[in-house]
């Protein structure tokens, strides 16, 4: 079976990991990227998709989106974590092919929604403008969309930005309510998971030893290195580690027999300090005085627990494969 996505993004290091599984997985059919504001500006993540992919040998389609939040100002990219162009600081960069898409993002996902109903995987990892903008062009996309996978949020599990907030959630929480309540087939792949799986820095050293110093596998190393930098000032427990984030939402799509999940109303906090909390109705059968949570509203599907020890073996298993062609380069 080959899932056919098309991968949101704002790339970002795991961003960056995320896609490397995605296109060496045999069942990912990588149809288009697009971008977004977030780990980097909008104009950074397009070129740094147009980039990761081509360094790969694939010509895949990028169209660039959203540059802000839908109603929320806008925030400064962490450069102290993903680095200021979201690879960890690229000492030097080949030539690439290849330019971005006339469509916008959100136009690029309804044009593609409309032309492959009902085939289509969105998975989505930086915040949601992109997907907040199509459902504004077409508000029956999620009748035209197979399944929407995002990384986002936290049930149980504390936040990364603030004591209750996930970073892709708070960056725009508008847009993030928006798309809990759109009613598609939606499932969300938290930090509940994701600070379950976590990945040493050895770990892509030996991927760019095995893959013979391939470009795209020592870009990898070089962005990890500064990721698990960060992880090592920040989270000293882990070691020269980082977490896997975005990866875990490819790894669902593959295999989602991995993951422990419970479905439920998710909402989104737009305001104070709890802003970019997402709140799940764990009850379900409940009538509460709070509107909001009403029983016709859409439930998403909630990873809470995971295998990390068999998510870290298929990632290994992918990654390793023989899937790199050679850069597509002037």
């Amino acid at each position: 079976m080959s899932h056919k996505v098309i991968f949101d993004t704002d790339p970002g290091v795991d961003d960056a990991m995320a896609l490397y599984f995605a296109l060496a997985h045999p069942e990912i059919d990588v149809v288009g990227i697009t971008t977004t504001f977030g780990n980097v500006t909008v104009q950074q993540a397009t070129t740094n998709a147009i980039y990761l992919s081509r360094i790969t040998g694939r010509e895949i389609p990028v169209a660039g989106g959203g540059a802000m939040p839908l109603m929320k100002a806008a925030g400064t990219p962490p450069g102290f974590i993903h680095g200021d162009d979201g690879l960890g600081n690229l000492p030097q960069r080949v030539n690439v092919a290849g330019t971005a898409e006339a469509l916008s993002a959100a136009e690029y996902i309804v044009d593609m929604a409309r032309k492959h109903p009902g085939e289509i995987t969105i998975v989505a990892v930086g915040p949601f403008v992109n997907l907040g903008l199509a459902l504004k062009l077409e508000p029956e996309l999620p009748k035209l969309i197979k399944q929407v996978i995002l990384m986002a949020g936290t049930v149980n599990e504390p936040g990364n930005v603030s004591p209750v907030a996930e970073a892709n959630v708070w960056n725009d929480p508008h847009a993030a309510d928006l798309v809990f309540t759109a009613g598609w087939n939606l499932v969300m792949v938290g930090l509940d998971v994701t600070h379950r799986v976590v990945m040493p820095f050895t770990y892509f050293a030996q991927l760019a030893e095995q893959h013979q110093q391939h470009l795209a596998m020592t870009t990898l190393r070089h962005a990890a290195n500064f990721y698990c930098d960060f992880y090592l000032r920040e989270r000293p427990d882990l070691g020269h580690a980082c977490f896997g984030h975005d990866i875990l939402a490819f790894v669902y799509l593959v295999a989602p027999e991995l993951f422990a999940t419970q479905d439920g109303r998710i909402r989104v906090q737009l305001e104070g300090m709890g802003n970019g909390q997402t709140m799940m109705d764990k009850h379900g059968g409940l009538h509460y005085a709070q509107a909001g949570w009403e029983k016709h509203r859409p439930e998403t599907r909630v990873c809470l627990q995971v295998d990390a020890d068999k998510c870290l073996s298929l990632i290994k298993q992918t990654l390793e494969s023989d899937w790199l062609r050679d850069p597509l380069v002037l």
